[in-house]
């Protein structure tokens, strides 16, 4: 069974990662057009949007209307668990 062993602790690594990647890394409400992350500067033209930051590198942008938009990739695999050891050990 040792022989394996780090299959087990990658597993459970895996997971952990998984639910720490839910989790929220930012928020913000703004008008700024200026954000690394951001394509649709025209979103804060006329109100200010809520962007919330997960730790898997999404970022979900709320807008006045109801409208949902994402942007950046999400981690996942060995990048997930390699950026949720970053940040966590």
């Amino acid at each position: 069974m040792g022989q394996f062993s780090w299959l087990v602790e990658r597993q459970a690594d895996k997971l952990e990662a998984e639910k720490w990647a839910k989790g929220v890394k930012a928020l913000h409400v703004h008008k700024l057009k200026s954000m690394w992350y951001d394509t649709r500067p025209q979103d804060t033209d006329e109100n200010h949007v809520t962007d919330i930051e997960y730790n898997d590198g999404l970022v979900e942008r709320r807008l006045n209307n109801g409208e949902v938009v994402y942007f950046g990739k999400r981690l996942i695999g060995s990048d997930l668990i390699d950026e949720y050891a970053r940040h966590t050990k």
